[in-house]
């Protein structure tokens, strides 16, 4: 189930039935082309991770989604203009067959667009309860017997939590009287929540990053994370910053530039989207490189974030970085980045993998009940964790904290890299 039907959702969904149909392969997939490495090196065990764990079938997978716009997901993904025009075309039998139910939207967080399929109720609880209807109504039509929701919209307007968000008292109480600071998505994942749904959150809205979700998905059994999906700009951020700090490079400037010309450029162009956007992007430097660690490498770094809606581009986002770097002695070095990515080619399978993982811990008896599922950080841009503790960001660790977990489910040793044995 996906609120908000735009390019990230219709390439998504694209994707699984062109990969159904034999006419693609899922790269970029760690589920489906992925392999997790089981005992020693000299075990030669690495089966893929779709045959270690018990994952759903993309055969499995039915959709649905919620959107302001009116189009199904073939006139969806024809207007995104992400795919080619001729794969879209020999799956348009099935990609008609999906679409948008009213969505729950409000204009006062998301400036930059509007349109007219949009749920009606005198409050946000009103709204809440019809989305609730939805998805009791996909599990009975479809027949599906297990439901994930993944937020695929847009990104709100900068909101901090208040006490309406601390607990499902509160919560429910701020619905009722149509608080100003429960935003759409919120409301989306309090239905989700209260339906036993996990939720995954793929944009840097607030939405399941408060203490009510947390108590929701806990009490529910229905596990939740997010958020913002790791694509382009900042995955090669925790990619080289984990690699200056391993080699004691100092870091005295980053200055990254986004062009992109899809709705969410357009949406990131209000002043009010773009904060919640780069409050999320700000974050993954200070953590890896741990300037209190680090004083004199990282101590005194300037790091500036600037994201600009160019139309020409579309979906075919342009990521510019200026990386000044220091060495021996304190001799300065530069490094340019140029990463002419395709947005939604890069976050789809991070939406697949994110599906059936979340569907795999609603399931597993150790991680259903936890509510924060850290062990997906990988493919976030900030990434949830239990209160009070900082996350993880460096790609590197996530993806030995995403494998060590699926060993640990399925009672295989964690595997350390210390290597010893092999010298005894």
């Amino acid at each position: 189930m996906i609120p908000g039907m735009g390019a990230v959702a219709t390439t998504f969904v694209a994707g699984v039935e062109a990969i159904r149909k034999g006419l693609a392969k899922p790269i970029g997939s760690l589920t489906q082309m992925g392999t997790v490495r089981l005992g020693k090196r000299t075990d030669g065990r690495s089966p893929k991770i779709k045959e270690f764990v018990p994952l759903a079938g993309l055969d499995d997978l039915v959709f649905t989604g919620w959107d302001i716009f009116e189009d199904n997901m073939y006139e969806a993904a024809s207007n995104a203009g992400v795919l080619d025009q001729r794969l879209l075309d020999q799956l348009k039998p099935f990609l008609s067959t999906v679409t948008p139910r009213a969505a729950v939207f409000d204009h006062n967080y998301v400036k930059k667009i509007d349109g007219p399929n949009v749920k009606k109720g005198k409050t946000k609880m009103d709204l809440a309860e019809q989305l609730r209807d939805d998805i009791r109504d996909f599990k009975k039509t479809s027949g599906a017997s297990r439901l994930i929701t993944m937020w695929c919209g847009s990104t709100e307007s900068y909101i901090e939590p208040t006490a309406a968000h601390q607990s499902l008292k509160s919560f429910e109480k701020a619905l009722r009287e149509n608080d100003e600071m429960i935003a759409p998505s919120m409301i989306y994942a309090y239905a989700s929540l209260m339906e036993g749904v996990p939720f995954a959150n793929g944009a840097p809205n607030l939405t399941v990053d408060l203490p009510v979700m947390l108590e929701l998905s806990r009490q529910n059994e229905a596990p939740i994370c997010g958020k913002d999906f790791k694509t382009g700009q900042t995955l090669m951020k925790t990619v080289l910053a984990p690699a200056f700090k391993a080699r004691l490079l100092g870091l005295s400037g980053w200055y990254s530039t986004n062009i992109l010309g899809n709705r969410d450029g357009e949406v990131l162009d209000d002043p009010g989207s773009f904060k919640t956007k780069e409050e999320s992007k700000l974050g993954v430097l200070e953590h890896i490189l741990q300037p209190a660690l680090y004083p004199e490498l990282y101590g005194n770094i300037f790091h500036k974030v600037r994201i600009n809606y160019y139309p020409p581009r579309g979906d075919n986002k342009e990521g510019w970085d200026n990386i000044d770097i220091f060495g021996w002695l304190g001799y300065p070095m530069q490094i340019k980045v140029d990463f002419l990515c395709r947005d939604s080619i890069l976050a789809a399978p991070i939406v697949l993998d994110l599906v059936l993982l979340m569907d795999l811990a609603k399931r597993c008896t150790a991680l259903k009940g936890i509510g924060i599922q850290e062990w997906l950080s990988f493919y976030f841009k900030s990434p949830m964790t239990a209160p009070g503790l900082y996350p993880e960001h460096d790609l590197f660790i996530q993806l030995m904290k995403l494998k060590n977990t699926l060993r640990h489910l399925k009672g295989e040793e964690l595997i350390t890299h210390l290597g010893l044995e092999y010298y005894d």
